[in-house]
């Protein structure tokens, strides 16, 4: 099993920037993707970003150019948020695809963009 925790969320003004942190521990060697998603309130839970095993990145299209998603370290993911938008405000959630299917996540952190 992997156990995932969450940082860096907060309060920020629109146009400010915000750096989400998540520490996987446990079963690291079964990770095959690693990623964000957020949930808004009234909102499903959408995909922001994802890296996978090889490095590879995607990320949501309106995120796309704002958002950086990336690994400190073979635990460590981290999420740079840019120039955002009180539509950003939502619940981010840590997530990791592991290599049988299953998946974990986090416990979230709060991210509010004011106007």
């Amino acid at each position: 099993q992997v156990q995932l925790v969450e940082s860096g969320g907060g309060l920020v003004q629109a146009g400010g920037s915000l750096r989400l942190s998540c520490v996987a521990s446990g079963s690291i060697f079964s990770i095959n993707a690693m990623g964000w998603y957020r949930q808004a309130p009234g909102k499903q839970r959408e995909l922001v970003a994802a890296i996978r095993r090889d490095g590879t990145t995607n990320y949501a299209d309106s995120l796309k150019g704002r958002f950086t998603i990336s690994r400190a370290n073979a635990q460590n993911m981290v999420l740079q948020m840019n120039n955002l938008k009180p539509e950003d405000t939502a619940v981010y959630y840590c997530n990791v695809l592991t290599i049988w299917g299953s998946d974990s996540w986090g416990q979230g952190t709060q991210v509010t963009v004011s106007s």
